[in-house]
């Protein structure tokens, strides 16, 4: 027996990601946002609004670095998602955000969140609410690599929203290894 829900937004994993950009006067600004995903080898698209403060700050600076969320930060990361910049003036310092340059793009990475995506502005279509971003590169604090250098996800911890239950869920267990275990049943 299953259980249908109707036409709803209900995947998992849905990476929950901080949007972040530099306002008019140079204040760094962000945002939390679940509907988004990789739609080419270097594009990052997006589903966001244009009443949001962000929006409006990426279509001026027509740069964002997207950053992974993590569980030790989930307070601060839930908060820049439901206060909006349009309200509140410096959500980013409330929510104890610290901001570093990107040396790639005019938009702030996170000193407290490791993993960011940092990208130039292709488009945003305010019919579809798709903002679609070039990536420019990807930065990884040291502190969450192994003694290879590679990301170490139990060292990140990266959230996934749950959209049946309005849960935040960590990333972490290894159960597998891609590109390899299927090779068992061939």
């Amino acid at each position: 027996m299953r259980k249908n829900f109707g036409a709803k937004p209900f995947t998992y994993p849905q990476p929950v990601y901080i949007i972040a950009t530099y306002g008019e006067n140079g204040t760094p600004n962000a945002m939390n946002a679940a509907w988004g995903g990789i739609s080419e080898m270097k594009e990052i698209s997006i589903c966001i609004t244009a009443t949001h403060k962000t929006t409006k700050d990426i279509l001026k600076r027509k740069a964002f670095t997207v950053i992974m969320a993590e569980a030790g930060q989930v307070t601060a990361c839930d908060y820049v998602g439901i206060v909006s910049g349009n309200k509140v003036a410096d959500k980013f310092a409330k929510a104890g955000f610290h901001a570093i340059k990107s040396e790639f793009v005019d938009a702030p990475l996170i000193e407290e969140l490791s993993v960011a995506v940092e990208c130039k502005l292709i488009d945003f279509n305010p019919e579809t609410d798709i903002l679609r971003g070039e990536i420019v590169n990807v930065s990884v604090d040291e502190r969450v690599l192994d003694e290879n250098g590679k990301v170490d996800a139990a060292k990140v911890e990266p959230l996934v929203f749950d959209p049946f239950n309005n849960d935040y869920l960590k990333v972490g267990e290894k159960v597998g290894k891609a590109f390899s275990d299927g090779k068992q049943l061939k």
